[in-house]
Parts: structure tokens; sequence; C-alpha cells
């Protein structure tokens, strides 16, 4: 496997400054730029390692920790191995802070970390990958609106409420998306019931998105995320093989 080399960040936002997560692969060329948006848990060694696995296949990688807001890594404490349904009083901590990250706030520190990614010099020039776990799934498709053309393929897993009512759902934001577009659902997930999942397919259809969504029989909400309980370490290597594919042929 390709070595990598990771350190930690700091980049300016119009709010303040989020710490992040940057790796690469360990020689003096530079590569395609990904941005990483974390799930619900937040930026931790978890993240680190899927990033590490992404840099190895070729690309600058970064990971801002979107609760910022909140203060830097690690925001909250975690156990080792996360398991929901034993912790309820770990999710009530969690949840407001999720519901703290806009779309309209991840749009404004999107233009921060692109810009960030542009200006190093361990990035090529040239639109950007982006993908997104859980809350960071749902927050990929208003940035890559907002960011048009400089970004050139979009990757969610485990996303959960894709189609609301609310006037940010992020199935509203996909008539202004001009990246290619991959999202891996999870069929076991109470946030994502199937008329979401038919609903979320038809309005990027209606749109004219290049996209290909799949349902992962079996898994649950989290399915990606070794250090919890939801995950499931088959269709965690069925999202690294579209991942990357994805990535292949678009960066």
């Amino acid at each position: 496997m390709t070595a990598v080399r990771g350190t930690s960040v700091d980049i300016t936002t119009e709010d303040g400054t989020a710490d992040a997560y940057l790796v690469r692969p360990d020689d003096d060329a530079a590569h395609p730029a990904v941005l990483l948006y974390m799930d619900a848990f937040g930026l931790r060694p978890q993240l680190r390692a899927m990033a590490d696995r992404l840099a190895a296949a070729g690309y600058t990688v970064l990971v801002p920790n979107l609760f910022y807001r909140h203060g830097r890594t690690p925001v909250f404490d975690l156990p080792e191995f996360i398991d929901t349904g034993a912790r309820p009083d770990l999710w009530e901590k969690i949840y407001p802070l999720v519901l703290s990250v806009t779309p309209e706030l991840a749009v404004r520190d999107a233009e921060a970390y692109t810009r960030w990614l542009a200006d190093s010099p361990d990035t090529t020039d040239g639109p950007i990958g982006l993908t997104g776990y859980c809350m960071g799934a749902r927050l990929t498709l208003p940035t890559a609106a907002a960011l048009g053309q400089r970004v050139a393929a979009v990757a969610g897993f485990h996303g959960s409420r894709l189609v609301t009512d609310a006037p940010d759902s992020p199935h509203l934001s996909v008539d202004a998306v001009t990246a290619e577009v991959y999202f891996g659902h999870a069929d076991q997930d109470p946030g994502l019931p199937p008329e979401q999942i038919d609903g979320f397919e038809k309005a990027l259809t209606a749109a004219g998105v290049r996209h290909r969504t799949e349902v992962y029989t079996g898994a649950t909400h989290g399915y990606t995320q070794a250090d919890t309980s939801a995950y499931d370490a088959e269709a965690a290597e069925r999202h690294w093989t579209a991942l990357l594919d994805l990535f292949g042929r678009n960066l």
C-alpha cells in the first residue's frame, strides 16, 4: 500500500478557525483534492483512517471538523467503540451540534476549505472530489450546488432525510449540481424510508444529473464506520469500490 503523510491543519473561515486533518501520498507530487465531510461522531481516528486509505489511492484529502464552532477536536468524549443503543446520552449531546451545521454554514465553510486546498502545493489544479457520511452525506449536495464546476464528483453514504418538506432539503439542491453523483443508501436506515429513496432518485433524474444510486441491502445507518455498532464490513468494502471508481473517472 502507498505510504501516506497526515497532519493537523487550521483553516481560517468567515466564522473562526476550523481544525482539520490533511493527508496525502508520502511523495513530492501534487494530487487531486478531496474534501471529506464527517459523520455525526466527528473527526476521530476512524475518519483519519478512512482518509488515509483514500490518500493511498492517490488523493490529497482534507477532513474538517464541521463542529469547530463548538470547539476543537475532540469536541466531545467518545468511547473507543460507539454503540448508540447502549449510550443514548451520547446522542443527546451530539444531536444539537448536528442540527447546528446548516447547509448555509456548510457552504460558507466549504468556500474556505476549497480555497485552502487550491492554494496548497499538495493539490493539483482542477476540480475536487467531495464525499460525506451520515450528516456529511446530506451536506455534500448543497455544497456541490454552490461550488458548481469546482466539484467534479460527489458521493454520499448512509445519508438520511434526503427528501423532506424543509426548504433546505438536500434534494432541492440537485438542480445546480454539475458533478457526477453517487449515493449508497442503507435500506435499514429509519431516516431514509423507501419513499425518500425513490424521491431522491427522481429528483436527480429530473435535474439531469449524471448519477447512480444504490441500495445496500441489509445495511444500517452508519455501515461504513468500523468503530460503531452499525459497521457492516461487506457494505463498507462495496462503498470503497464505488467511491474510488467515481473519483477515478472524474479527478
